[in-house]
């Protein structure tokens, strides 16, 4: 009944066309800032989607690494019981460093991997492999998968008419410092380039994979000393509750991360950037939300006459309230209506068409990528019904604490 009142009064022809005006000036803001809002929060979970398939190819599941220091001791018995674990799908052991890599007058520095055999199982990194093959070769006769950032700076050939590079990786040499000939505290070894990935540059700018018994006899890595383990899960549903068990089975000489701890500050940032312009777009809201006042208000003064009638017929002051609040919430609706089905129509045209480009053509895509979720439509719908609802609230009250008066 309340919404039936409130309809009339929104449809009514009203003795001052500036409270019409200002009415759907209110329902045309809300509609801009309810698609702007969703569009935004569509956009930044494309992005996000995009940047979260792009990552899960470097960073595993969960990673095992020393709480202190750059290396642990993970015993035979330990892996083992790592491989059983419950949920755990594969396990691959690291060995990493920072090395100087030289291509004859060219040199640059990586962050080298050592990996075993089950790296395959654990990274997508083989299947980002474009150029030449994953094969990280044995201790004897290692290979060496570059990034493609590095693969240009150096100048490295992967097959071709000239034949795979040789080159050389410089190493420290674990806890052998030599101040009288620094040379002694490095390992020289040669490694033939037999791939290059490419994922993102800042992985295809900083790592090289190569063969983890070649690492650590370089390095001088003990038997059982690693700088990390790597997993893979049967789901990433169980994350957490695996992460907690294995903290609790290794003890504190282990630090365990999920794929999302290990490059927190680009997942919080991204958060961080997502609802900072949610924020912003919320304001526009605010701005809709004085409209909203001033038409209910001058609303309110059109229909005292109403209001008397309505109350000397025994409507209370808490009906009165309510028909007014149902005439700001009918604006809301109105306009919320509009902007989702306007954002819906965006979303769907540039999902289908691509229509919206992306500029500088320097990443992956050349569009701005769309991701619809159910809980950013209910935020911003719950947002503007908040919003309108607080917009109502003082002009209704006005309404319903006016005095009858009829003459």
């Amino acid at each position: 009944m309340y919404l039936t009142f409130a309809w009339r009064y929104f449809k009514a022809k009203k003795s001052a066309n500036a409270i019409n005006i200002i009415a759907w000036v209110t329902v045309g803001v809300i509609a801009f800032a309810t698609a702007c809002q969703i569009l935004v929060l569509s956009v930044f979970n494309g992005f996000e989607g995009l940047v979260k398939s792009l990552y899960s190819s470097f960073y595993t599941d969960i990673k095992i690494i020393p709480e202190k220091g750059k290396t642990f001791i993970l015993t035979a018995p330990q892996i083992k019981l790592l491989k059983q674990f419950p949920g755990i799908k594969a396990i691959s052991l690291i060995a990493e460093e920072k090395a100087l890599l030289q291509n004859e007058e060219m040199q640059t520095i990586v962050y080298l991997k050592g990996v075993d055999s089950n790296y395959i199982k654990v990274s997508g990194v083989a299947d980002k492999t474009w150029m030449g093959s994953f094969d990280t070769g044995d201790k004897n006769d290692p290979g060496l998968i570059l990034g493609a950032g590095i693969q240009n700076a150096a100048a490295v050939n992967v097959d071709g008419l000239a034949g795979s590079s040789i080159v050389t990786l410089i190493l420290p040499k674990k806890g052998k410092v030599s101040v009288s000939d620094p040379m002694q505290s490095l390992s020289e070894g040669n490694v033939k380039a037999t791939g290059v990935f490419s994922i993102q540059q800042d992985f295809d700018n900083k790592y090289a994979i190569t063969n983890i018994d070649f690492v650590k006899q370089q390095m001088g890595f003990a038997t059982d000393e690693y700088s990390a383990a790597e997993i893979k899960l049967d789901t990433v549903s169980n994350m957490n509750k695996i992460q907690v068990a294995l903290i609790r089975q290794l003890g504190e000489a282990f630090k365990v991360q999920t794929k999302y701890e290990q490059n927190a500050s680009l997942y919080n940032t991204m958060k961080l950037e997502k609802w900072a312009i949610y924020a912003v777009l919320t304001l526009i809201l605010f701005i809709a939300a004085f409209n909203m006042i001033s038409a209910l208000t001058m609303l309110v003064l059109e229909k005292q006459k109403d209001i008397s009638v309505l109350q000397s017929m025994g409507a209370d002051k808490s009906m009165i309230l309510k028909i007014f609040l149902g005439e700001g919430l009918l604006l809301a609706g109105i306009g919320a209506a509009a902007g989702v089905s306007l954002a819906l129509l965006v979303c769907f045209i540039q999902v289908k068409f691509h229509l919206i480009k992306l500029q500088g053509g320097s990443f992956l895509i050349d569009y701005f990528p769309v991701k619809l979720q159910a809980t950013d439509f209910m935020l911003v719908i719950s947002t503007v019904a908040f919003i309108s609802f607080l917009a109502s609230w003082f002009p209704a009250r006005k309404a319903a604490n006016q005095l009858i008066e009829l003459r």
